[in-house]
């Protein structure tokens, strides 16, 4: 049975319209886009569709069914090239201030050598954005409403053609272009979790705060706004379609992005490591109620649980890298050299760590849920200090882990238990003759590379004709001497040493090795450089001069930068 008439005469005239914007039959096709046209014509052409497919339902004869078929080909493939171009046309790059998170941050995350966070710091968002009553997300406008309209106006066509999955495809790979353009501007970089490990932490501490910023914006205003772009196309025309489409887009961009956080979460544990772990922690637990509003489908349910994957993982590398510095502490021998005589490094650097662990008091208090495990007592461990925290008990875990810090630095600093039980003369003679050890290579580690200047050997040359003292390479020795002494003043007169007796016992030592060998090189040699031209820019100093310099050592304050010098 046939259509009727009309249906037959509608059907082509239909057809008709479809067939003269066949791009594969007609060079003016080809060059023209239907919905860059007037209006007029694009309701003409949807209609021409909705005619096609309406006639598809009462098409009986295998003629009929395949001349509509033949049509609606035709059709979907105009349809998908129009849905693209549109795509394409109003897939502008977003602002820089659009992609601005109004949040609060952190000083230093201000820090930041992007190409769009160099031009964002301190602006505010513009006006032409939505805002949803949930936590800090914040949607832009990706598109204008009348490319809405008409992407919409395709797809539900397409759709219904059975063309679902080539509209889906379409509509990812122009909007994923579009997020990876935006990851470049908040500089965010496409690395392996291999090669984010192997990447100096010096090069990821600046790379975790970019990330930081990055991630909050990512999440709250492009993730958040695709979303909303999704569902203002795809809602309702056909079962999570807007979904659909929303994870062909974000997927790989959401994957890199926590890719990053996750490498961090399983690198390498170290001390150092610490506070920009926390930072991360913090950061992404901040952002957790956001990641589970805009991945909220069930086919995006791998996102959320890569993120408190990631949170957990962090939260155990903050607990290990704590503990590890605990053992790092009962470990260091403490047998550095102390500059300027005062404080121990190793005092230095265990309370600053300290002072900055209480910067982040509540994250820590909040991971930090167990005691450490301490003292001797437990571990039969005569190198480990005893501790009994029965007195302790109102302490929180991380209170303790503070206080067991600072016992292991008492412990480590006043030497081993064997030494602490020594007392009278045995100790006094162990303990002088740590002193004279230290002497000894304080003399040896700053004094030979000095005393090498003022060797003979290399000054002397022989020719055929004459033989004598090489003037360049003399001159070249008296400045390598005056400027390694002149550091070496700079430096050791802010030294302290409080105990008198061995300050004087080392400006002596000093002196008996300097200054003979520099008042003999000068003897050997001063006629040399005075028979020359500017002999005062070789010889700065007499040896009156190096014997009054060495007494400003280990004085413990800044003398002036040029050294006196007597009249010569």
């Amino acid at each position: 049975m046939e259509p009727p008439g009309n249906d037959v005469v509608a059907f082509e005239s239909a057809e008709k319209i479809i067939l003269r914007w066949d791009s594969t039959a007609s060079e003016d096709a080809r060059e023209k886009m239907i919905f860059a046209g007037d209006r007029y014509e694009i309701d003409r052409y949807l209609q021409a569709v909705d005619e096609i497919q309406r006639s598809m339902e009462f098409a009986t004869l295998s003629d009929d069914q395949n001349k509509a078929n033949s049509a609606i080909q035709i059709a979907m493939a105009r349809l998908e090239d129009e849905f693209r171009n549109i795509l394409i046309a109003h897939t502008n790059p977003v602002e820089a201030e659009s992609l601005t998170d109004s949040s609060p941050l952190p000083e230093e995350d201000y820090e930041d050598d992007s190409p769009l966070t160099k031009d964002l710091e301190h602006q505010e968002s513009n006006g032409s954005c939505s805002y949803r009553p949930t936590n800090s997300i914040r949607e832009i406008d990706l598109m204008p409403s009348d490319a809405i309209y008409d992407l919409r106006c395709i797809a539900e066509r397409m759709i219904l053609a059975g063309y679902l999955r080539e509209c889906i495809q379409v509509y990812g790979s122009v909007r994923k272009s579009a997020v990876d353009s935006s990851f470049r501007k908040l500089g965010i970089e496409k690395l392996s979790i291999g090669d984010i490990q192997r990447l100096e932490w010096e090069i990821l501490e600046t790379k975790i705060r970019r990330w930081i910023r990055a991630a909050k914006v990512c999440v709250r205003i492009l993730f958040a706004s695709e979303k909303k772009l999704c569902e203002q196309i795809f809602e309702g025309l056909g079962t999570a379609m807007d979904d659909a489409c929303f994870m062909e887009t974000i997927k790989g961009p959401a994957i890199q992005l926590f890719n990053f956080a996750e490498a961090i979460s399983i690198s390498r544990r170290s001390p150092e490591k610490l506070f920009k772990i926390l930072d991360l922690h913090d950061a992404l637990s901040d952002l957790l109620v956001d990641i589970e509003i805009v991945f909220d489908s069930k086919s995006s349910e791998s996102i959320r649980v890569q993120t408190v994957e990631i949170l957990s993982r962090l939260a155990e590398a903050a607990r290990g890298i704590l503990s590890e510095f605990e053992n790092a502490v009962l470990r260091e021998p403490s047998k550095v050299p102390v500059p300027g005589g005062t404080i121990h490094p190793l005092t230095r650097y265990v309370m600053n760590y300290i002072s900055l662990i209480s910067d982040y008091k509540q994250t820590m208090s909040e991971l930090i849920v167990s005691k450490p495990s301490t003292g001797s007592r437990y571990s039969s461990d005569p190198n480990t200090p005893d501790m009994d925290f029965a007195e302790l008990e109102s302490q929180t875990p991380l209170a303790l882990h503070l206080i067991w810090i600072a016992v292991i630095l008492q412990f480590n600093l006043e030497g081993s238990p064997e030494l602490r039980e020594m007392v009278g003369d045995d100790c006094l003679r162990k303990l002088t003759g740590k002193f004279r050890q230290a002497a000894t290579n304080y003399q040896r580690s700053t004094w030979v590379t000095v005393l090498h200047c003022l060797r003979d050997e290399g000054l002397h040359v022989k020719g055929s004709f004459s033989s004598g003292v090489s003037k360049s390479a003399l001159r070249e020795r008296f400045k390598t001497f005056n400027a390694m002494f002149e550091e070496v003043h700079r430096t050791q007169s802010t030294w302290l040493i409080p105990d008198t007796q061995l300050r004087e016992e080392l400006r002596i030592s000093v002196s008996e090795k300097l200054i003979p060998a520099y008042r003999s090189f000068l003897g050997r040699f001063r006629s040399h450089i005075e028979s020359g031209r500017h002999p005062e820019n070789y010889i700065k100093y007499s040896g009156e001069d190096i014997e009054t310099a060495v007494l400003d050592f280990f004085e413990g304050y800044q003398v002036s930068q040029h050294i006196r010098r007597r009249s010569q």
